[in-house]
């Protein structure tokens, strides 16, 4: 099969012929048809993840077909048409068995722990406890944008952060996660402050719902700025990007016994960082970590898309082939693209 590879971190990353991937008893093969190229990937070609060993195939927001299964599958069959969360849990380990899922003890990651979905064929462990079979209307393309980004900024803000109509929100980082989080605390009816650097990608925020755009670039006094526009603070903020001004920002914007909730991936020097526990104890504010969704929860969210109150095609800005994978992938800390972009395997 065709395959985006890289043997070495920050390394040069091509096109291969490598061999199918070897089916376990417990994971299907999938037939890739699109699949999400997401900051976390560019993260792994870095080298910021221990889980990847080289060589190695990225890619995590995929969808497509099952086109073979492992004799101990019995929940999935040939023909379906599936996506799957970035991380898959065992079922077994007590994360599991109490329905955490997304913080197994043993998870499985295509694109980290495995290879992953930048090739034509997949290969998902875990498979009964984890694969999803999309609703009929679905396109694979919608489907590959759920992946990780979105289906992280559904549970950081549905589930992790409880948001709630009426509340105040406020989005650091305007990318595939801020864009998500925009649209699904629209849905909810909250008030929505968008901040980035880029205002391409404020009017993207916006045109998702956001009813404040800051650019932070021309803004001193950020998290002041913020206190005034939601009347002592927000109630609930994500750091959708993953640094330390993004973070410190997002704790210093929220008001008394608001929630933040830490999405981006923080790594390197970012990865132990100071916080303000002298606030964070006088104010009661709650730090939340979320990472992924089950495969369980998806139904809600299906619910939501069906009904039109959550449209994550919209957030698909560009389409691109395999071919274009490598450099789309190692220009991705550039900046360049607004929204998301997701690899169409149908493209020559």
């Amino acid at each position: 099969m065709k395959a985006a590879l890289y043997s070495k971190f920050q390394g040069p990353i091509s096109i291969e012929e490598v061999a199918d991937p070897s089916l376990a008893e417990d994971a299907v093969l999938i037939e890739v048809k699109a699949t999400g190229l997401c900051r976390s990937d560019w993260h792994g070609w870095m080298g910021h993840d221990a889980d990847i060993h080289l060589p190695h195939v990225p890619g995590h927001e995929l969808a497509g077909v099952i086109v073979a299964k492992g004799s101990g599958v019995s929940k999935c069959q040939l023909g379906d048409r599936v996506t799957v969360p970035f991380v898959s849990g065992c079922g077994r380990c007590e994360e599991c068995r109490s329905g955490h899922h997304q913080v197994c003890d043993r998870q499985f990651q295509p694109g980290f722990t495995a290879w992953g979905s930048f090739a034509e064929y997949v290969a998902i462990s875990y498979a009964d406890e984890n694969i999803v079979k999309l609703p009929d209307d679905m396109f694979y393309m919608t489907a590959a944008s759920l992946g990780c980004r979105f289906i992280t900024s559904f549970r950081a803000v549905v589930h992790q952060a409880k948001l709630a109509a009426g509340q105040s929100i406020t989005i650091f980082g305007c990318g595939g996660v801020g864009l998500s989080a925009i649209m699904i605390a629209k849905a909810l009816g909250a008030k929505i402050i968008a901040v980035d650097i880029n205002d391409d990608s404020l009017a993207l925020a916006a045109s998702m719902g956001a009813d404040h755009l800051i650019n932070s670039s021309q803004e001193d006094k950020l998290a002041s700025q913020i206190r005034d526009l939601t009347q002592g603070g927000s109630h609930v903020s994500v750091d959708a990007l993953g640094s330390y001004e993004t973070c410190l920002q997002s704790i210093h914007s929220l008001r008394k016994r608001g929630k933040h909730v830490q999405v981006g991936l923080m790594t390197g020097d970012h990865a132990s960082m100071e916080v303000p526990f002298d606030k964070i104890v006088a104010h009661e504010l709650e730090i939340l970590g979320s990472h992924g969704m089950q495969a369980a929860k998806y139904p809600e969210m299906f619910t939501m898309i069906e009904s039109g109150l959550l449209d994550p095609s919209r957030l698909v800005s560009r389409q691109i082939s395999l071919a274009e994978a490598p450099a789309a992938l190692s220009q991705m800390n550039e900046f360049r693209h607004a929204g998301m972009t997701v690899i169409d395997m149908d493209l020559p």
